[in-house]
């Protein structure tokens, strides 16, 4: 059946011709209209491209049922794609499984916009919250949210969407070799995921809020305990036994700074990186009395603090299971 547009996509064709355009660049529905215009590129297309109307009007028929169609035609399509790769890369990708999930806000114009929403730097935005499959590069689960919509209530969904797209033999096999992983920033700092990373067979590091009881937590590090961070030239790591109340059993928080030096600080008190320093240590740096200061973050993880994984492409000897929560 052709569209009522003219434009000869045949209706499942349609999904399609949005994948090309976005495969060769296009972010917006009018690169649509851009790449009709293309006549070379045209004749070398797979399918009719779509007027950027017609796709407009296919959006706004598409409901639940037809998103999680989406998703699952994005797994299918996946677990194809994985089993004709090379064993080689193949093992590489089953060697780990790590889920990244992670939001951003995206400004728009015009009062008519739909689904979008004034965020907390008073900009009218929508906000995508993805989950992307870290080894493979793949986002294989998201949603459109408005910019004042918070993403911790719908993260433990996100989560298991996106490891249902995983290839279940790569999920298996990274699993033989170690627990899955699940990464956040400090937008998703909630009790909720970490208990559905857990449920799932995940260990999670989620960064955390910098709140009065992390401040505590980072005050009564002694200095012989903090380490050199593996790959963070000038950073130093500390283990705490700090977990927030309601986390799963075995977490702990893992603190980090990186010194810097009373010179190099803002003194713009929008700056970020002032918001990463300790609020005595800020203003003994401001008044000069100090000569530096540390910016510092948190992340609240249940994964044993000296957990290496064996390297999967050779034989390894059994090791000794981590103490868990213990700090290395």
């Amino acid at each position: 059946m052709r569209s009522r547009s003219g434009s000869g996509a045949r209706r499942p064709g349609r999904c399609w011709s949005l994948a090309q355009c976005q495969l060769l660049g296009g972010d917006v529905l009018a690169a649509l209209d851009r790449q009709r215009q293309d006549v070379a590129g045209s004749a070398l297309s797979a399918v009719p491209a779509l007027a950027s109307s017609t796709a407009a009007g296919l959006a706004r028929r598409f409901g639940p049922a037809q998103l999680a169609g989406l998703e699952s035609a994005v797994a299918d399509l996946t677990g194809h794609a994985v089993a004709l790769l090379p064993a080689s890369r193949r093992a590489v990708l089953a060697a780990a499984v790590t889920v990244d999930l992670d939001s951003t806000d995206v400004e728009v114009y015009g009062p008519t916009k739909q689904g979008v929403a004034y965020n907390y730097h008073g900009q009218r935005a929508g906000r995508p919250h993805l989950g992307t499959w870290a080894e493979a590069g793949l986002t294989l689960a998201a949603e459109l949210l408005a910019g004042n919509e918070d993403v911790r209530p719908r993260a433990a969904d996100l989560l298991r969407r996106v490891l249902a797209g995983i290839p279940e033999d790569i999920r298996s096999a990274a699993a033989d070799w170690d627990r899955l992983r699940v990464r956040a920033d400090a937008g998703y700092f909630t009790a909720d995921l970490a208990h559905a990373a857990v449920e799932a067979g995940c260990d999670f590091a989620i960064a955390a809020k910098r709140n009065t009881a992390m401040w505590r937590a980072y005050a009564a590090i002694p200095e012989d305990a903090w380490g050199a961070a593996e790959g963070m030239p000038g950073a130093q790591v500390a283990a705490v036994d700090y977990a927030p109340q309601g986390w799963p059993p075995h977490t702990y928080t893992i603190v980090r700074r990186v010194r810097i030096e009373a010179e190099d600080i803002s003194g713009d008190p929008r700056s970020r990186r002032r918001r990463t320093i300790e609020t005595n240590q800020l203003a003994l740096a401001l008044e000069g009395a100090a000569s530096h200061a540390h910016a510092v973050s948190f992340i609240v993880t249940n994964i044993p603090a000296n957990d290496h994984p064996a390297n999967p492409t050779e034989p390894a000897e059994p090791a000794e299971p981590a103490e868990p929560g213990g700090a290395g």
